[in-house]
């Protein structure tokens, strides 16, 4: 059974790899508007199939001119994607109708939403979620307001099928978790006091259908609340915004018209993600590129201003191209640079995999020197722990090395001591990415590569030509329960050595499914 849910769970993470993150939120949001136009027909959601075509219509036309005329004014390069996104969340927030007043309140919540990206932003990134803007000014104007009619019993299996796939993807289980945790239990709280003042009562079964099927915490969680951009960098921030809008959405404070729950929730938990890291986009000009390998190349960048990371830690950079395929224009790259080395930036990326490049990859392949990126922002929780007495082990395949260099880098540059073991796993000796810097920050390292490394140093070991598994792993390295774990690699690999790495003190993972 455990070998079956381990096959699905690679199965899943390949293919869930091939969209990036917004690309498949949007087509989670196309497939959940299809399925509710379909319910429709028949009556079991509040709007009529008219209805959510006009809106949806409105929504799309509004948001697309806004967006474009933007991008224009401001010499940016559109992207349709983000467009579709925002007026996908806002066809499950707002009101749909056929009246004038509520399309034109449509229009309004669009509007705001995209003009949001523009005007309310830090360094050319946007504060708040577009979408919670849209609908907040929406409800304000008085012409329509947020109905979030998405928390309805016909569309619940489907949402909350589509929202683990893109929780999965984005890596937001156990910070939406902690949400919805928090909502419903002071939803519960909340109506049970209201109840208990009315001197009524309400069946269990109810509470928890009221709570779990028709509310709207599903939805705002997984769609809104996980958007990347408007999330602090660290997950302990994460769980804190969490709380503070599942407390917010649960209990919403009245202000006049509108009250402070929902997406008046998420704005709150937004200006405290900013106040965390109020870090904004940072343009990064292409110094150099180099081959470290036949497949890797690392690119080599100078920040135009201060850029914050802990070493670990991913970018995501932002590469604008024509005609981009369904992995989109942004991707996520570990930092292999050291934070001593600043304003250089480093990443590295595999240039093919059986021959095909994406249209990311293409783009960034023919960047060329003086080029200028954007990196849309740092994350990650994949740093070592704070006690320098702690001893590590880093496992790293092929690409997945890049955490690791900027780790032993900085430890090197600042001179800290730090009892770490390397293991290496790379298809050929000659793909052994940045093989000479490791060297030099002298840690000890076992390698496994088919054929063996020429010129090994004495701190480095050949695993004899074997293939990594859990038990070559616990034979290379005796003592693994003593120390915590840090693994960089697809999830199938993480998945082979999880009975030697279930023995260390910690386990920490950083798996990707490719490009």
């Amino acid at each position: 059974m455990i070998g079956r849910l381990t096959s699905v769970y690679q199965r899943g993470m390949r293919a869930l790899g091939r969209f990036s993150m917004y690309r498949l939120v949007l087509v989670a949001l196309a497939v959940l508007a299809a399925i509710a136009l379909a319910l429709s027909v028949f009556g079991l959601v509040l709007p009529s199939p008219g209805a959510l075509l006009a809106t949806a219509a409105v929504l799309v036309g509004v948001g697309a001119i806004v967006d474009a005329t933007a991008h224009r004014i401001l010499g940016l390069v559109w992207r349709p994607e983000s467009t579709l996104i925002t007026a996908g969340i806002l066809l499950f927030v707002v009101r749909p109708g056929l009246n004038a007043a509520g399309l034109a309140g449509a229009a309004i919540a669009a509007a705001a939403a995209s003009l949001s990206k523009y005007l309310i932003v830090w360094r050319g990134r946007h504060i708040l979620n577009p979408a919670a803007v849209g609908a907040t000014v929406a409800t304000l104007s008085t012409l329509t307001t947020s109905a979030w009619w998405v928390g309805t019993p016909a569309l619940f299996a489907p949402l909350l099928v589509l929202a683990v796939l893109v929780l999965w993807r984005t890596e937001k289980l156990r910070v939406v978790g902690l949400f919805l945790v928090v909502a419903m239990v002071v939803g519960a709280a909340r109506m049970i006091v209201q109840l208990l003042a009315a001197g009524l009562s309400l069946p269990l079964e109810t509470l928890l259908q009221g709570l779990v099927v028709q509310s709207p915490f599903l939805f705002l969680g997984a769609f809104m609340l996980s958007e990347p951009l408007t999330l602090p960098p660290r997950r302990r921030q994460q769980y804190l915004v969490a709380v503070v809008v599942g407390v917010l959405a649960g209990w919403p404070i009245p202000l006049g018209i509108i009250t402070l729950g929902q997406e008046r929730a998420l704005l709150i938990g937004n200006l405290i993600a900013f106040a965390f890291a109020a870090r904004g986009a940072v343009r990064l000009a292409l110094v150099r590129r180099v081959a470290l390998t036949p497949t890797v190349q690392e690119l080599t960048f100078a920040a135009q201003r201060r850029l914050a990371f802990v070493p670990g830690q991913y970018l995501e950079l932002d590469v604008p191209h024509r005609r981009p395929d369904a992995r989109g224009t942004r991707r996520e790259f570990s930092i292999s640079s050291a934070p001593e080395e600043l304003p250089t930036i480093r990443i590295a990326f595999r240039e093919s995999r059986g021959g095909a490049l994406s249209s990311y990859k293409r783009a960034l392949a023919e960047a060329r020197e003086g080029d200028v990126l954007a990196v849309t922002g740092v994350w990650g929780d994949f740093v070592l722990p704070r006690s320098a007495d702690a001893p590590v082990l880093m496992v790293a395949a092929g690409i997945g090395v890049t955490p690791f260099v900027s780790q032993l880098r900085h430890l090197q540059l600042s001179g800290a001591r730090r009892d770490a073991v390397l293991v290496l796993v790379a298809s050929r000796a000659d793909e052994l990415a940045y093989r000479r810097e490791l060297e030099q920050t002298g840690v000890r390292t076992v390698v496994f590569t088919p054929d063996e490394p020429a010129g090994l140093p004495a701190h480095w070991a050949w695993a004899g030509g074997e293939r990594l598994t859990a038990d070559g792993l616990a034979a290379a390295v005796p003592d693994i329960a003593a120390h915590h774990a840090y693994v960089s690699g697809p999830p199938a690999l993480i998945a082979d050595l999880a009975p030697a790495l279930g023995r260390a003190r910690s386990l920490t993972t950083d798996a990707f499914a490719g490009y």
